[in-house]
C-alpha cells in the first residue's frame, strides 16, 4: 500500500472511531433519560460509568489525531478532516457531560417521586437523541443536507425548552413548600442539560458542513 493509501486508511479509521464515540454518547443519553423517567439510581450510576468510557475514548482519538498531524504532514483538506475530528470529540465529550448532569438530577428527585414533570421534557430528550444520531449519519456520509436539517431542529428544542421553563417557573411561584421548589428546580436542571445537549449536536452538524464545504459561510445556507 502506498503512503497515501495508508494515510487515507488512517483517516477512515479515525472517522469510524468518532462514529463509535457518537454511539457511546447516544447510549449514555438513553440511559440518562431512562433513569430520569423511572428515577432509577442503578441506571444513573450506569450513566456515570458510561461517561468514563466516553472520556477515555475522547483522549484516545485525540492522540491519534495528533499522531496523524505530526507524522503525515497532511494536506489542507486532510488537515481540515483531522481538525474537524478533534473539535467533534470535544463536543461529544461535553454531550456526555450533559447526560451525566441528568443522572445527577435523578439522585435529587428520588426524594420527590410524585413530582410532576412537564410533558415537554420527554419530547426534548427524544429530539436531542435524534439530532445526535442524524449528525453522526451526516458525518458518516458527508451529507450536508442532513447536517443542515439537524442544525434547523435546534430552534424546535429551544421552543420546547422555553415552554418547559415557563411552566416550571409558574409552578415554583405557586408552591410554598421548599421541597417542592427544590424538586421543580431539579427538573429545570434536567431540561437545561437537554437543551445544551441539542446545542452541541448542532455544533457537530455544523462541523460536518464545514468539513465538506470548507466554508463556515455555508453552514446557514439552505440545502
Amino acid at each position: 500500500m502506498s503512503t497515501r493509501g495508508r494515510f487515507e486508511q488512517k483517516l477512515t479509521e479515525l472517522r469510524a472511531d468518532i462514529l463509535a464515540m457518537g454511539s457511546l454518547v447516544d447510549e449514555e443519553l438513553q440511559l440518562a433519560l431512562e433513569a430520569l423517567r423511572n428515577l432509577d439510581p442503578a441506571l444513573a450510576r450506569a450513566v456515570n460509568e458510561k461517561d468514563v468510557v466516553v472520556n477515555q475514548t475522547r483522549f484516545t482519538i485525540e492522540e491519534k489525531c495528533f499522531a496523524l498531524i505530526v507524522t503525515q504532514q497532511p494536506a489542507a483538506r486532510d488537515l481540515r478532516a483531522i481538525i474537524t475530528a478533534m473539535n467533534m470529540i470535544v463536543d461529544l465529550e461535553r454531550m456526555g457531560d450533559q447526560a451525566k448532569g441528568i443522572a445527577k438530577v435523578v439522585r435529587h428527585l428520588q426524594k420527590f417521586p410524585e413530582q410532576e414533570r412537564p410533558t415537554g421534557l420527554e419530547a426534548m430528550g427524544q429530539m436531542a437523541g435524534s439530532m445526535l444520531r442524524q449528525a453522526m449519519t451526516a458525518y458518516a456520509h458527508d451529507n450536508v443536507d442532513l447536517a443542515r436539517l439537524v442544525a434547523g431542529q435546534d430552534d424546535e428544542v429551544d421552543t420546547i425548552y422555553a415552554r418547559v421553563f415557563s411552566d416550571i417557573m409558574l409552578r415554583m411561584a405557586q408552591v410554598q413548600q421548599p421541597e417542592q421548589i427544590e424538586a421543580s428546580y431539579e427538573i429545570l436542571r434536567s431540561a437545561r442539560e437537554l437543551e445544551r445537549f441539542a446545542d452541541l449536536a448542532t455544533n457537530v452538524a455544523e462541523r460536518v458542513v464545514y468539513l465538506v464545504t470548507g466554508s463556515m459561510s455555508e453552514i446557514n445556507q439552505d440545502g
